[in-house]
């Protein structure tokens, strides 16, 4: 009986090997075909996930909303044979951030996402996007010298790259040349001055009708955030936990404001009143400049009038620089798909022939340096402008390398807000400036503190 129980055993062991051998079989084709990866993270090894929205980051009326990310899937998946590129469609920028906040809550985020200026500090601080910076300096073949700085520190926080640029936008100063010309006043050079600029406004507002009433002015836009801007002033740390109202600079430039206002009179100048060409001067993102061009699916808004873009004017403590607004490309930390999201981002942000369909296809401007200096830019402006004399390459790429990084926090539209208010109300009083900065600036740090929770 004994003899009959171990030959069962015995059998029972053989049987099973094959059993065993079979389910590790499958386990490895399993691991093989990216079930493992699915297991661990988001994704798959033969499918990248991208999020993207279906409309303008610049807020304009676009009928390419897919045209250069299809384009870039398209040259991806012929240098990847047997990857997959997918995206949700038909969601708008202004849903975009609320959708892929929940994707990420969710953990069912895409490989590589979009990110909107407005969340890329509260996705960092949420650990929602991968550090890109091993990722860099790992790869040969990635060149960060061929970005405008700008542009990449648009991406950065805390020293380290969580997202790359994919097109950008610098502030300019929009002028009205007919209105200069008649005045037999020159177009004013790049590195013009605050001097310089009032000079120019207070010499064309006047009554050009003889019905008494000032019908021409100097500028319409151009206010503390301008003047800060170009005077030294850094008002926030990127974190957003400090104001900095009392800080050299802030002063000067509350007075120039209130200045330049004096000029109108107490007229209210109006964007229809620059829109009939009766303004000079008009602080404007490049890509409203673009918007504006007699090109198909455009606005032609200033059809009435010569225009151009030069840099903003300096302040005695700053210089011919403003912000830059970028849209961003990041890389969702729990992707299990790294190699491929990393070509991808590569692909949208690096690859000349992409970044060159900005200037066709989108209002913004390519972040590399080569593309936007190129010929064929030129002649893609040319023939959006019909003129030469709208926009120099040159001044454009100055623009844009010497711009500031546009900075967003959580609580920043409502700090924002508070310096509105603070400026307004210093202007309309009569009370001592520096002793109110320094009430305003106590209350607004208060707000951050309480923001962040302090």
């Amino acid at each position: 009986m004994k003899d009959n129980g171990r030959n069962k055993n015995v059998n029972g062991r053989r049987n099973l090997i094959p059993g065993i051998f079979c389910v590790l079989l499958c386990l490895v084709v399993w691991v093989l075909w990216g079930g493992f990866d699915r297991f661990l993270g988001v994704g798959s090894r033969d499918t990248l996930t991208i999020g993207v929205f279906s409309d303008s980051y610049w807020n304009v009326q676009n009928g390419y909303a897919y045209r250069i990310v299809d384009d870039a899937i398209k040259v991806f998946e012929e240098e990847h044979p047997g990857v997959t590129v997918e995206y949700t469609s038909g969601i708008l920028k202004e849903d975009y951030s609320e959708w892929l906040a929940e994707e990420l809550m969710a953990e069912k985020a895409p490989d590589v996402f979009f990110v909107l200026g407005d969340d890329f500090s509260s996705f960092v601080d949420a650990g929602a996007l991968k550090d890109l910076t091993p990722l860099m300096e790992a790869d040969e073949d990635f060149r960060k010298d061929a970005f405008y700085s700008s542009a990449l520190a648009c991406g950065t926080y805390d020293g380290k790259q969580y997202a790359l640029p994919f097109e950008c936008a610098p502030k300019l100063m929009f002028v009205n040349r007919t209105i200069l010309d008649n005045e037999g006043i020159a177009m004013p050079d790049n590195d013009w001055s605050w001097e310089d600029f009032y000079n120019i406004c207070q010499a064309v507002t006047k009554d050009t009708d003889g019905d008494g009433l000032t019908d021409q002015f100097g500028e319409i836009g151009y206010t503390w955030k301008e003047a800060f801007e170009s005077n030294g002033v850094q008002l926030f740390d990127q974190k957003g936990t400090e104001c900095r109202l009392t800080a050299s600079g802030v002063e000067e430039s509350i007075n120039f404001i209130e200045k330049l206002d004096v000029l109108s009179d107490g007229y209210n100048v109006s964007e229809r009143d620059f829109d009939l060409g009766n303004v000079a001067f008009q602080p404007m993102s490049f890509s409203e400049f673009r918007a504006y061009q007699p090109y198909p699916l455009s606005v032609k808004k200033y059809s009435g009038f010569q225009w151009g873009c030069i840099p903003m004017p300096a302040g005695s403590q700053g210089d011919n620089i403003s912000t830059l607004d970028s849209l961003l490309i990041g890389m969702n930390r729990k992707t299990a798909n790294e190699e491929n999201a990393w070509d991808f981002i590569k692909t949208m942000t690096s690859d000349p022939a992409i970044q060159a369909e900005i200037f066709d296809y989108s209002e913004g401007v390519s972040v590399l340096r080569s593309v936007t200096e190129s010929e064929q830019t030129l002649q893609s402006l040319i023939e959006d402008s019909g003129s030469e004399e709208s926009l120099n390459l040159s001044i454009l790429s100055q623009v844009v390398e010497k711009s500031l990084v546009s900075l967003r926090f959580p609580g920043y539209p409502e700090a924002e807000e508070r310096v509105s208010q603070a400026v307004s109300e210093i202007i309309g009083g009569d009370g001592n400036i520096s002793m109110e900065l320094i009430v305003w600036n106590r209350e607004i740090n208060r707000f951050l503190g309480e923001e962040k929770g302090q």
